[in-house]
């Protein structure tokens, strides 16, 4: 993984949040929220919380007695979520998921939206997810499967890829998309400890009011910016186009429509 994978700064939070979470997080979100709620935890700890997606989906469903303390690696990612959402429920801190600062056993879940893929140790980051929970609790979070499956992600890939030809940027496929071996999850988690592991394939639709739209969530929103820019800073807007051209030829000019597809895993403590 690259030091600029995990660089979500400057414009990217709120180009993030305004393109790129109603592309393709939302509907995970509200999935993991929906999993969650099934359990009735009464304390929940986010990791890799971002702009506060899969937070504001918990906060939405009814109120009970949950508390939820959500943390993220990047300050800037937070303070976007924090004037997103004001909620007495929430508690809001930086953390890095490796070095969790929770005393043991202290939360009923632990839930984690496409963050496992930016674990520089992955392996670490599930033993701090066990550690902090409490006997019978669950830990749940998701993954993007490869990146053909996930169709935007890859039409835009092989865009820049005509744009830097001799150094194309990969982050898309390397780091978001680079961790789908289900058979290595598993084997990861129960090198933490987890046991009862189950992972379910869901897919669901990406919709875009434009393909515009589209090449803005992945070529602005995502540190996939910081590779165009370490290549050639002036040709941000050059590239960002011809990532919409791509997807207007592939998908249409107006609205439009692509596949993505998730695992979603679940373990116990």
């Amino acid at each position: 993984m690259a030091a600029t994978d995990k660089l979500f700064a400057g414009s990217i939070p709120e180009i993030y949040d305004r393109y790129l979470v109603p592309l393709i997080f939302e509907p995970y979100a509200r999935e993991l929220a929906e999993r969650l709620a099934e359990a009735a935890p009464r304390d929940v700890l986010e990791t890799a919380a971002g702009t506060g997606v899969l937070t504001r989906a918990m906060a939405s469903r009814p109120a009970g007695t949950v508390r939820i303390v959500a943390t993220d690696l990047n300050q800037p990612m937070l303070d976007h979520a924090m004037a997103r959402l004001r909620d007495d429920r929430i508690a809001w801190r930086q953390a890095d998921a490796l070095a969790l600062p929770f005393t043991d056993q202290s939360f009923d879940a632990v839930v984690c939206q496409f963050g496992a893929m930016f674990f520089p140790d992955k392996v670490q980051g599930y033993r701090e997810a066990r550690r902090v929970l409490r006997p019978g609790g669950r830990f749940l979070f998701n993954v993007w499967d490869k990146i053909s499956e996930n169709e935007f992600a890859d039409t835009v890939t092989d865009a820049l890829a005509e744009v830097f030809p001799h150094d194309p940027p990969r982050f898309m496929a390397r780091t978001p998309h680079g961790y789908h071996d289900v058979n290595l999850i598993r084997e990861q988690l129960d090198a933490a400890g987890f046991a009862d592991v189950s992972v379910d394939a869901v897919e669901r639709r990406s919709k875009a009011a434009s393909p515009r739209d589209a090449a803005m969530a992945y070529c602005q929103g995502t540190p996939l910016r910081n590779e165009i820019e370490a290549r050639d800073a002036s040709r941000l807007e050059e590239a960002t186009e011809h990532a919409a051209q791509a997807v207007a030829h592939r998908f249409g000019s107006g609205a439009v429509d692509g596949r993505i597809r998730a695992f979603v895993i679940t373990a116990r403590r």
